[in-house]
């Protein structure tokens, strides 16, 4: 089959290279379109049931919403866990299916229990499903300028933003909604829009009437009504009677009875005005003032790049048109394009210089700039078509499938330089013409095809297990691999067609002598392999002591499951008191923000405080979720790393009373969120059944882990400490007033909570129409007190006749998770690795923690992927080398040599080893594919010396001179291919841009393992032949691996 496809390339040169150019422009076209992001989407399978429950606490909401949606969804197929928060007026319930799962058919699956639940809920109750988004959705977040100057006058700063927010959710959130690929926008900050009846409870009783009879009329009062059609003469008529409210005055002229003769409006009893919601939220910017701010949902799935510069055109056009009244204009604060730009830049440049030192390895090693030429066409040529198939599979470009690219560019190369060099040498051979340049091609690449197709078929099964991880792991590593093995079979291809062409081309053969760099590398390699040859005893046992000195190192070397992406931006996380008020939440804000500001690094802080408009997050008016943008790092002064300037804002806010912080990043508190449902790095679950002893067990918890060194930013679940004034009826009293509790609860949740009577339509935009007391009738336990309820007697009784109302504390918000309750200690790890402060934190806790029965404890976040991980690496990566072994069996036809090639791999580890402990990195999952990829290279090293040793014997040579001859000849290929993959690593190395943190222990590892392994093999692979070598060589133990 190479035969055939190497004939049918050399007879159609043009038409290869057409081809070749036309794969090349493709590849250019698919880069740009396929999908871009700076990290893998790591979102699992999951969707979120919201109901909004207006005025119910956390325990009715638990109590009527959340435990029953729980109980109907549980047994869902696909299934894996269901996650819950019980809120003030707000049950946010999480099912998460396996990864094999639709989310379509998930979301059918949900929203078909929903249904079936519904009946069971409390009246008016709606659960809905959260847009179809990810956890790394936010891609876009905007907040609104006026044209004018910020007002002082509270008033008008009210009146500006209500007018905001109006804008915000009626003109900007239809329009951007519209833009391919927005799923939604959600809003936050300013004041809703409402039409509000505030009834006088005096009045009410001058009047005899009740709160209920203003609320009825007030719902009867709204309306339009068909009258069908009517027919007169010749034409036909529609019928319409128009009854809408439109505008206060109506709301003020409707009657809500008649007293002798004489109407009792709506303006008689109450006072009618336009106000604002209750707010659960607010938007701070620069700790100056309240802004209006939009964060653009992209759908699941969408291309983050071409979704934001559609969302930006949009927003020009919207601008530009003067659809915004005023002068108001859309500042971005997070533009994921940004992070997108910085990343892929990093990679790209990577790639960049790594083809550079590469051709210039070329150019070194062979001599002459041709041979280079032909080499570095096909390392140009080789990632474009990988881009196509990255197109046709469904894989996006970030920093992942970029790095699995940049990681592969040596083995890459190596292919077609094999090609190259053995066609130089050839034609240099046929100086005397007595064959044609094609035939001379053709048989000088025939001779190295199957070799390198068998070289790069060892290379993509070694990344086997990477393909085999599952959850988050799987979706950010198995890509990686994806892309290097299409990589590499797309460079058998270009080596196979495209280098044997461009050869036949420009190669004459006319330079035969070594270069002096190889004759150098010859004339210093010969003597140390002899003394090698010499004293094989010491040498086998000093290299043994070298592999055990460098395992030892391990333990001290450290675990974690992949670097933080630096991306250029912070969130600490600011969580106040839970009976905080809202106000003082904005207060308190405003002053960390000043703090923040002081830093010279930081170009801007928005915070958003509290539940946006869709409330996908777990954020309460005592808790912010900030973005602060960082300037370009060259403009730092007070540190030169990110993890520097976060510990110096980290202990400015310490001196803030009142205050707990959590320091994150936009992406990274989306992905802890996404891991376990906290966003924090690390998390201890505690499990029971009574909130007050999880709160105590999980402060004793948190006080431990206080004590151990590295953590930081510890948080317990706020669980408890809100303030409720509770009104408990008592039954006998109201029995003896003919009163029902229905008839008392509906004074309370309309006199003191607000409930909306219908809504008032403004053209397309249409406002909630609430009646309430005015604030000074509901505002105290007094004021609460004197509501009068009506008797069956029609006698106004006092509320604090008919119930005991007091100030109780009690739970801010109940968490379940897996149909149980439970309580979380969030932390992260700033200056250790993760692995060792969980084994410590595991080892103290068994030690000083006694729970009662029934209360568990478990560990989440990212330590449960790292174990998870590493324990699928340690059953798949001995398969895997299992497979290698079957493979080099089926090349050589001996377990011998197949054993010998294999006892080269632990030479590898050496250099990984001491170069993560040199470089203070920790064994992380991006280390271990490193170490995985130092195993290919270590077996082809072992193959090209062994075949080429066995085919000198099998000619005739002795077993020394063998050994002396294979290893001097073969030495400018190995070193080669360790050249070429560890300066194609090398940018990865140096790099410091956004993004360079998640690759650089991967290149680590690869460039010491490189040096360790390539020096060992040329030296105690030799040594070990002798040993392992069978007593007579066939042509089957000789592959022509040249």
């Amino acid at each position: 089959m190479i035969a055939a496809l190497l004939e049918f390339s050399l007879r159609q040169r043009i038409l290869i290279i057409g081809l070749a150019c036309f794969c090349a422009a493709a590849g250019v076209f698919a880069f740009q379109s396929i999908p871009i992001d700076a990290y893998p989407d790591v979102t699992n399978v999951q969707v979120q049931v919201l109901t909004e429950a207006p005025g119910l606490s956390p325990v009715e909401v638990e109590r009527f919403i959340t435990y029953p949606i729980e109980l109907q969804m549980n047994g869902l197929p696909g299934l894996t866990e269901i996650r819950s928060i019980s809120k003030f007026a707000l049950s946010q319930l999480t099912v998460v299916f396996e990864d094999d799962v639709d989310v379509y058919f998930a979301r059918q699956l949900v929203l078909e229990r929903i249904m079936a639940v519904r009946e069971r809920l409390p009246a008016g109750m709606e659960p809905v499903l959260a847009p179809v988004t990810t956890g790394l959705g936010e891609i876009y977040q905007y907040y609104l300028e006026g044209g004018t100057k910020p007002e002082t006058n509270a008033a008008l700063v009210e009146e500006a933003l209500t007018n905001q927010r109006t804008i915000q959710d009626w003109v900007l959130r239809p329009l951007l909604k519209g833009v391919p690929g927005v799923i939604d926008v959600n809003s936050l900050g300013g004041f809703v829009k409402q039409y509000q009846v505030l009834v006088d409870p005096d009045r009410l009783r001058k009047y005899s009437l009740t709160l209920h009879d203003v609320f009825d009329a007030v719902e009867r009062n709204n309306a339009n009504a068909g009258g069908n059609v009517l027919e007169r003469h010749a034409e036909r008529a529609i019928v319409r009677g128009l009854g809408l409210i439109k505008s206060l005055a109506d709301i003020e002229r409707i009657v809500v009875k008649e007293a002798g003769g004489v109407p009792v409006f709506v303006r008689d009893v109450a006072e009618v005005r336009i106000g604002h919601a209750v707010r659960h939220g607010a938007a701070v910017l620069n700790g100056e003032r309240e802004v209006v701010a939009g964060t653009v949902l992209m759908l699941r799935g969408g291309n983050a790049r071409e979704v934001v510069q559609a969302v930006k055109q949009r927003a020009e056009s919207i601008e530009r048109q003067g659809i915004l009244p005023g002068g108001l204009t859309l500042v971005p604060f997070y533009d994921r394009i940004e992070l997108v730009t910085a990343a892929i830049h990093t990679v790209r440049d990577a790639l960049i210089e790594g083809v550079v030192l590469v051709a210039l390895v070329f150019f070194l090693f062979l001599g002459h700039v041709r041979s280079a030429i032909v080499v570095t066409v096909s390392l140009l040529v080789t990632p474009l078509i990988t881009f196509v198939v990255m197109q046709r599979v469904g894989l996006s470009a970030n920093l992942m499938t970029l790095g699995g690219l940049a990681i592969g560019i040596g083995e890459i190369a190596d292919g077609s330089l094999v090609v190259v060099e053995n066609i130089y040498r050839h034609l240099s051979e046929n100086r005397l013409q007595e064959r044609s340049r094609l035939e001379v091609v053709l048989r000088a690449t025939n001779e190295v095809g199957r070799p390198i197709l068998f070289g790069i078929l060892i290379i993509s099964v070694v990344f086997l297990p990477l393909m085999t991880l599952h959850g988050m792991e799987g979706k950010m590593f198995a890509p990686l691999a994806y892309t290097l093995v299409i990589s590499l079979l797309a460079s058998v291809i270009v080596t196979l067609t495209l280098s044997p062409v461009l050869a036949s081309l420009i190669l004459h053969g006319d330079h035969p002598e070594e270069t002096r760099l190889t004759r150098w590398m010859k004339a210093q390699y010969q003597p140390v392999l002899r003394w090698t040859l010499d004293h094989r005893a010491a040498v086998l046992l000093s290299s043994t002591a070298i592999v055990l000195a460098s395992l030892s190192l391990l333990p001290s070397v450290g675990r974690e499951f992949i670097p933080i992406l630096e991306e250029g931006a912070l969130t600490p996380q600011i969580v106040r008191l839970p009976s905080v008020s809202l106000d003082e939440s904005i207060a308190i804000e405003k002053q960390t923000q000043k703090v923040m500001l002081e830093f010279p690094e930081v170009r801007m802080s928005v915070s958003k405080i509290g539940r946006p408009d869709i409330a996908v997050g777990p954020e309460e008016p005592n808790e912010s979720d900030p973005i602060v943008a960082l300037r370009p790092r060259e403009a730092w002064t007070t540190a030169q790393t990110q993890a520097k300037l976060v510990d110096a804002i980290r202990t400015s806010l310490a001196e803030i009373p009142g205050i707990s912080v959590l320091m994150s990043q936009p992406i990274q508190e989306r992905v802890d969120e996404l891991i376990s449902g906290i966003r924090t790095e690390c998390a201890i679950k505690l499990f029971g059944d009574d909130l007050d002893l999880l709160y105590q067990h999980a402060e004793r918890i948190a006080d431990l882990m206080r004590t151990i060194d590295g953590v930081k930013d510890v948080k317990v679940e706020q669980v408890a400490g809100q303030p409720y004034l509770t009104i408990d009826i008592n039954r006998e009293k109201i029995a003896r007033y003919g009163i029902n509790v229905s008839d008392v609860q509906d004074i309370i949740s309309t006199a003191v909570g607000g409930r909306p009577a219908t809504q008032v339509y403004e053209g397309e935009r249409r406002f909630q129409l609430v009646l309430r007391f005015p604030e000074s009738s509901r505002n105290s336990i007094g004021a609460i007190g004197d509501i009068r309820v009506r008797s069956a007697s029609g006698a106004p009784i006092p509320l604090s006749e008919l119930a005991a109302i007091e100030m109780r504390e009690g739970p801010a918000r109940i968490s379940r998770e897996q149909a149980k309750r439970r309580i979380y200690i969030g932390f992260n790890v700033v200056g250790r690795d993760i692995g060792g402060v969980v084994d410590e934190g595991r080892k103290r806790l068994a030690e000083q923690l006694r729970l009662p029965q029934g209360y568990t404890v478990a560990w989440g976040g990212a330590f449960e992927n790292m174990e998870r991980a590493y324990a699928r690496l340690l059953v798949v990566v001995p398969i895997t080398l299992g497979l290698v072994f079957f493979l080099l069996f089926w090349a050589f036809h001996s377990l011998r040599y197949a054993g010998l090639i294999i006892l080269n791999l632990p030479f590898a580890l050496i250099g990984g080893v001491v170069s993560l402990w040199l470089s203070d990195q920790y064994l992380s999952v991006p280390a271990s594919i490193g170490f995985i990829e130092l195993f290919g290279l270590a077996v082809g090293n072992g193959i090209v010396l062994v075949s080429y040793i066995n085919q000198l014997r099998n000619e005739g040579q002795q077993t020394e001179a063998a050994i002396i001859s294979g290893c001097v000849l073969r030495l400018r290929p190995v070193v080669m291919t360790m050249m070429t993959t560890l300066l194609g690593l090398l940018p990865l190395v140096l790099a410091q841009g956004i993004g360079a943190e998640v690759q650089r222990p991967l290149a680590t590892v690869v460039i010491g393992g490189l040096f360790t392994s390539t020096a060992l093999t040329l030296l105690v692979l030799p040594a070990l032949y002798r040993t392992f070598a069978e007593q007579d060589v066939t042509k089957e133990h000789a592959p022509e691996w040249v």
